[in-house]
C-alpha cells in the first residue's frame, strides 16, 4: 500500500476500534499510529517514537496546566458553587418569561468559567436547577434539553479542557485559545436565552412563569454570597489576558483561590476534598493518555502525507466549502466520540489545509470547540444528555436529546456568525499582552 492508503486505512481502523471494539480513544490512537508508524518507517522507529513520545509528555511543564485547571473545576464543584451560582441567577432572572430556564443557562456559563468540563457543569447545574424546574411544572423535555446544552458552555467559556487539548495539537498558545472563548461563549447563552424567552412567551403552560415575588435585598445577597469566585474569575483570565502570568500559573492560582475560599466558607470537607484529587486523577490520567495517543498518531499521519493532500485539498476548493465540509466531518465525528477525541483525531489532519486557506488558528479551535458542544447532546454519545438523564431518572434519553434539537440550531447559528464575524472570537486574543 501506498503511504497515503496506509493513512486512509489507519483513520478507519481508529473508527472502527472505538465504535465496535469499545477501545478507549487514547488507546486507540496509540495503537494505530504506533502500528501505522512501524509499517511505514520501521518497527524499531515506531518503538522509539512511543518512548520518547510517553516521556516527553509526562515531562511537559506546561502539560501541568491540565490537571491544575481540573483540580480547580472540582474544588469548585465539590463545595456547592453551582447551587450559589443557580440561587443568584434565579434571583435576578426568576420572574421574565422562562426565568427558570434563563437562570439555568447564566448559571452554566458562570460555573463553565471556573469548570472546564461539559458533563460536569451539565451535571452540576441539573442538580439543582431541574428539581425546581419540576417544581413549577416546566416542560420535561424543555428543562432537561435546556440543562443539557447549558452544560455545553462548559466546553467553550474559558478554561476549557478542549481548548487544551486543541492547543496542544495545534501548537497555538493556550492563553489566547481562553480569552478567544469569551465573546464567542457570551453570544452563544445569549442565543440559548433569546430562544427560551421567545418558546416561554408562545408557550405559557409548557413554561410557566415564577409567581414568587423576590425582594431587591434577596438579590443583593445572593449576588454577594458569590462575589469572591467572580473575583477569582476575572483575576486568572485578567491575568492571562494582561500577560500577567501564563496558563499554568493561572491554573495554580486558580487551585488556590478555589481551595482558600472553599475554606474560609467552610463548604469543603476532608472527604469531599479527597473525592476532588481523586477524580482530578482520574479525568487527567485519561486526557494525557489522549494526548499521547493523539500526538503519536499526529506524528503517523505527518508520514502518511495526508495532511499535505488536505493542503492540496484547500487550494482548490472554495474556502467556506472547505470549511463547510470540514464543519460536517467534525459533526459526524463528535456524535460518535467526546470532544478531547474529536480533537485530537482531525485537527493534524483538517489544520494544514484550514492555515492554508487564510483561517486563522485560534479562531478554529473556537469553531472546532463548538462543534464538539453539539457533539455533547447528539446521539448516540452525548455525554451531556447522559449525566442529565442520570439526575432526572423519569425522562427518556430520546426526550432529552428532541429538547437539545434547537439549542443546537443556536449553536449552529452562532458558527454561522462566527463565520461571517471572525474578528468576535479574535478581537482579544490580538490585544493581549
Amino acid at each position: 500500500m501506498s503511504t497515503y492508503t496506509t493513512g486512509v486505512v489507519g483513520i478507519l481502523l481508529f473508527v472502527v476500534l472505538i465504535l465496535f471494539g469499545r477501545m478507549k480513544i487514547g488507546l486507540a490512537l496509540t495503537l494505530v499510529g504506533f502500528l501505522g508508524y512501524s509499517i511505514i518507517v520501521t518497527p524499531e522507529a515506531g518503538f522509539s517514537l512511543l518512548g520518547r513520545r510517553v516521556y516527553s509528555t509526562i515531562s511537559d511543564y506546561g502539560l501541568a496546566v491540565v490537571p491544575l485547571f481540573i483540580l480547580m473545576g472540582e474544588l469548585n464543584f465539590y463545595s456547592g458553587l453551582s447551587s450559589k451560582l443557580y440561587d443568584a441567577a434565579y434571583k435576578l432572572c426568576g420572574k421574565i418569561p422562562g426565568g427558570l430556564a434563563i437562570s439555568t443557562i447564566f448559571g452554566c456559563s458562570f460555573f463553565a468559567a471556573i469548570c472546564g468540563s461539559g458533563p460536569a457543569t451539565a451535571a452540576a447545574m441539573g442538580t439543582v436547577a431541574l428539581p425546581e424546574m419540576k417544581k413549577y411544572r416546566y416542560d420535561r423535555k424543555f428543562a432537561t434539553g435546556c440543562v443539557a446544552s447549558g452544560g455545553t458552555l462548559g466546553i467553550l467559556i474559558p478554561p476549557s479542557l478542549s481548548f487544551i487539548m486543541y492547543g496542544i495539537m495545534a501548537e497555538q498558545s493556550i492563553g489566547k485559545l481562553f480569552i478567544a472563548g469569551i465573546l464567542p461563549g457570551i453570544l452563544l447563552a445569549v442565543l440559548f436565552c433569546t430562544y427560551v424567552y421567545v418558546y416561554a412567551k408562545f408557550n405559557p403552560v409548557k413554561v410557566p412563569t415564577v409567581a414568587y415575588k423576590i425582594v431587591f435585598k434577596e438579590k443583593i445577597v445572593s449576588v454577594l454570597r458569590i462575589w469572591d469566585s467572580i473575583l477569582l474569575l476575572g483575576f486568572v483570565l485578567g491575568g492571562l489576558y494582561i500577560g500577567l502570568f501564563t496558563p499554568t500559573e493561572a491554573g495554580a492560582l486558580g487551585v488556590f483561590g478555589s481551595l482558600a475560599i472553599a475554606v474560609i466558607k467552610k463548604s469543603i470537607t476532608p472527604a469531599r476534598l479527597i473525592s476532588a484529587l481523586e477524580d482530578t486523577l482520574n479525568i487527567s490520567g485519561m486526557i494525557f493518555i489522549i494526548i499521547i495517543g493523539a500526538i503519536i498518531f499526529s506524528n503517523f499521519l505527518a508520514v502518511t502525507k495526508i495532511s499535505l493532500a488536505m493542503g492540496d485539498l484547500a487550494s482548490r476548493l472554495n474556502p467556506y466549502m472547505l470549511l463547510a465540509f470540514i464543519s460536517l466531518t467534525a459533526f459526524i465525528a463528535g456524535c460518535i466520540m467526546d470532544a478531547p477525541g474529536m480533537i485530537a483525531l482531525l485537527t493534524p489532519v483538517f489544520l494544514p489545509a484550514i492555515e492554508k486557506s487564510g483561517f486563522d488558528p485560534i479562531w478554529f479551535g473556537v469553531m472546532i470547540t463548538l462543534l464538539a458542544q453539539m457533539g455533547l447532546v447528539t446521539p448516540p454519545v452525548g455525554l451531556n444528555v447522559y449525566a442529565v438523564a442520570g439526575i432526572e431518572k423519569d425522562t427518556r434519553l430520546n426526550e432529552i436529546f428532541a429538547g437539545a434539537i434547537p439549542f443546537i440550531a443556536a449553536m449552529l447559528l452562532c458558527m454561522i456568525i462566527m463565520a461571517i464575524f471572525p474578528q468576535i472570537a479574535l478581537f482579544l486574543p490580538n490585544r493581549m499582552k
